[in-house]
């Protein structure tokens, strides 16, 4: 489990697909934390690290994996936001990630917003259905807070901080973006829909 605070940037070294799926080379100094078998988001992707050596880890991504989220279009140079699982006992900041991403947004608009830096995003319908004003979503990993929801966008606004310490801080408008909903929405949603299956009984 993940919470959506970035540890750091990870580089591309290398992105290599192939029938059987694609091979991530990823440095980071992160990588002396890691083992191999050990969890790690990329981009708010949950991935195992295959192999870690001095600096660097390598991870695996399947095909389906390439399908829903960005990994596929990495390449040797991308900018990744890097995330190591939570640790009990840590603190718990952000909200419950889980590294599986539900989909993928586009970045329509980029406005400055005083310090801070609004992105508006666009997404499809099975996603929205989960996002609220002041409710949280995961973008590349990183854990925000709603500002505004429209029919088919929402908007979050980032602080300095978050545009410094991950890869948002660089998108521009048609950037493609992972997406995950906060889990809690999805549990209520399916909690509301059985008590409604049951007669007698009102949601």
């Amino acid at each position: 489990m993940f919470t959506g605070l970035i540890a750091g940037l990870g580089s591309v070294g290398a992105a290599t697909a192939s029938q059987e799926g694609a091979r991530l080379s990823i440095s980071t100094p992160l990588a002396a934390e890691l083992s191999a078998g050990d969890s790690i988001a990329v981009d708010g992707v949950c991935l195992t690290a295959s192999a870690v050596c001095a600096g660097e880890f390598e991870a695996q991504a399947m095909h389906v994996t390439l399908v829903r989220t960005t990994l596929g279009r990495l390449h040797a140079g991308s900018s990744v936001n890097l995330e190591l699982p939570l640790r009990a006992g840590d603190r718990f900041g952000g909200h419950v990630v889980q590294g599986h991403v539900d989909g993928l947004g586009e970045v329509t608009a980029v406005a400055a917003d005083g310090f801070a830096r609004q992105l508006r995003i666009a997404a499809p319908a099975e996603i929205l259905r989960y996002v609220v004003d002041h409710g949280s979503i995961a973008v590349n990993g990183v854990s925000l807070t709603v500002a505004a929801v429209a029919q088919s966008t929402f908007a979050v606004s980032l602080i300095p901080e978050t545009l410094e310490r991950t890869n948002l801080g660089r998108v521009q408008p048609g950037a493609v973006v992972n997406l995950e909903v906060d889990v809690m929405a999805k549990y209520v949603e399916k909690a509301v829909r059985m008590m409604a299956a049951v007669p007698g009984v009102a949601p």
